[in-house]
């Protein structure tokens, strides 16, 4: 079943007072492109996070992101005081005091607010990496699940297209079959109005010239065939999205083809659908892995 490059998925894991958050978004690309956004504390284990997601996904532009959050509380009650350095600060505002009697005490605020008095201690990176590996991992099956239920929303979309495209064709060729005569009588009906009489074997010979340049059969052919391939790459259980833009590919290179042989009205017009269809499933197979 084909999975869609697009997709989110988010995880969350505590630890202690701490969250870690990951989020993970994908859109499609022609490679696998990883991007990351990690606190600094854990960047030492990106390389890691890059070879497992390496092996779940194969292409697609992905955006990593983990936010450490902590509560108002949470974040307090991880902060302590360092003594040692009060008593540097209170010895230092004594000495300024000796020096400038009318000076005002240190509030709180300021206390807290001098470099070394307030340390907080978080969780050191040892005590987070497992955590954040476990989380990942959980965000990145929510990712490969959210992508394949979209994936299968585009085969079933290329499906109906198949068979609208199957139908077009079987139509078609019923046409192709009755475009001889109908050429032929155009061409005497041309004949007739200029008061020409016609010589019956030159008539034939340019019914079979138009008819060899008509004759779109070959192409017919090879379109029928791709449309029954792009049919079973669909039910493959790999990545195929290369594959299937190949055939679209191909599919699109036929119809062309088709489209400047025809000289019916009809076929014309159905020449037009056959590649809206085919333009359509291009636009849905660029979203595949």
């Amino acid at each position: 079943m084909p999975h869609s490059m697009t997709g989110f998925a988010a995880s969350e894991v505590s630890v202690g007072a701490e969250r870690l958050v990951w989020e993970i978004r994908s859109v499609n690309h022609r490679f696998l492109d990883l991007g990351f956004r990690l606190p600094e504390d854990l960047r030492g284990i990106e390389a890691e996070l890059r070879k497992r997601i390496g092996s779940e996904l194969s292409r697609g532009k992905v955006d990593c992101t983990l936010k450490v959050v902590a509560g108002g509380a949470a974040a307090a009650s991880r902060a302590t005081i360092d003594e040692s350095q009060l008593e540097v600060l209170r010895e230092l505002e004594s000495r300024v005091h000796q020096r400038f009697p009318a000076a005002p005490p240190l509030t709180a605020a300021e206390i807290l607010r001098w470099p070394g008095v307030l340390v907080d201690e978080s969780p050191e990176e040892s005590t987070l990496t497992e955590p954040a590996l476990l989380g990942f991992a959980e965000a990145v099956r929510g990712l490969r699940a959210a992508r394949e239920r979209e994936g299968q929303r585009l085969a079933e979309l290329l499906r109906e297209r198949l068979a609208a495209i199957g139908t077009l064709m079987t139509g078609m060729r019923d046409q192709l079959a009755a475009a001889a005569p109908r050429y032929r009588d155009r061409l005497r009906e041309r004949l007739a109005r200029l008061d020409i009489e016609g010589n019956p074997e030159r008539l034939e010979q340019e019914l079979a010239l138009i008819a060899q340049r008509t004759d779109v059969t070959e192409e017919a052919d090879r379109l029928n065939g791709h449309l029954r391939e792009i049919g079973h790459v669909l039910g493959l259980a790999e990545p195929v999205g290369r594959r299937l833009d190949f055939l679209i590919q191909e599919l699109n290179r036929e119809a062309n083809t088709l489209a400047s042989k025809v000289q019916d009205d009809e076929l014309a017009r159905r020449a037009v659908d056959l590649k809206v269809l085919i333009e359509q499933m291009r636009e849905q197979v660029q979203n595949i892995e």
